[in-house]
């Protein structure tokens, strides 16, 4: 493959991208809500009302979380008080899934984009009469999405980190963040669950016609995450440092088999067929 090649395909596909609205959108309001004003809301608001702090402290559901932190996390919160406690348990620890949806979302919203988009604005048959070959199509539209998607989650995990130690620092009085149970997350798993949701919607968009049939066909794939994050309020799962790597082994094996199937159901003649 000729890197060239990919890099003018991915090149393209994002510039498309960014004329349509629909697709850039979400990459900018998510994380502006989940990295700065939900971690705002929980650590500034308690500080500027002490009702707020009093009601958070004893909100009864909050109390229950406390009843069923594994003796790990325990350990992390001892010798803070209430406040510092319940921030570092919320953000620190029970935000961390929402993490993994960013790479999912951003890299399938591109790679919507890739086929099914191209298909929308008629542009795939002369796409496909490139002298590029079917791996440098393929991965070339790969790249496209990977490319943003790791760059804004790991853009939004430096984000959240400053946010936290800057609106906490009144509170705690010292950096705290990130914990040691970010990193295989931040750098490990995202990376797979972007090549995961790359290569099963790049499989998606070249089936269906629009971008917006790729697009809601491939967000299943948030399921999974918002599982992994209900565990965790539940107290089932507790994403320590191995049980993020484990996860991350599992999604890059399951990403691996993704892209090889996908790559084995691209077919250009078909596609070809089917755009006109």
């Amino acid at each position: 493959m000729n890197p060239r090649i990919l890099m003018a395909i991915a090149k393209k596909d994002l510039l498309e991208v960014r004329q349509n609205k629909a697709a850039w959108m979400p990459m900018v309001i998510v994380p502006i809500v989940f990295i700065v004003l939900f971690p705002l809301l929980i650590i500034v608001l308690p500080q500027l009302s002490s009702q707020a702090a009093e009601q958070l402290v004893n909100d009864p559901d909050m109390a229950m979380m406390f009843e069923r932190l594994p003796a790990v996390i325990m350990d992390k919160v001892t010798g803070l008080n209430a406040m510092q406690s319940i921030v570092v348990m919320m953000l620190g620890y029970f935000f961390a899934p929402m993490f993994l949806i960013f790479p999912l979302m951003f890299s399938t919203t591109v790679a919507a984009e890739s086929f099914a988009g191209e298909r929308e604005r008629k542009t795939m048959e002369a796409l496909l009469y490139t002298p590029a070959s079917n791996a440098e199509l393929f991965f070339g539209k790969m790249l496209a999405g990977l490319i943003p998607a790791l760059l804004i989650s790991w853009l939004s995990f430096l984000l959240y980190a400053i946010v936290l130690n800057a609106a906490g620092w009144p509170l705690f009085g010292y950096i705290w963040f990130p914990l040691e149970t970010w990193y295989p997350l931040i750098f490990w798993v995202t990376p797979a669950l972007a090549v995961m949701g790359v290569g099963m919607t790049v499989l998606i968009s070249s089936k269906v016609q629009t971008f917006m049939g790729a697009y809601q066909a491939s967000a299943s794939l948030v399921i999974v995450v918002v599982g992994l994050m209900l565990g965790q309020f539940a107290g089932v799962v507790y994403l320590s440092v191995g049980v993020g790597m484990l996860i991350g082994l599992l999604a890059w094996i399951i990403a691996g088999v993704m892209v090889f199937v996908s790559f084995q159901n691209f077919n250009r003649a078909k596609l070809l067929v089917s755009s006109n």
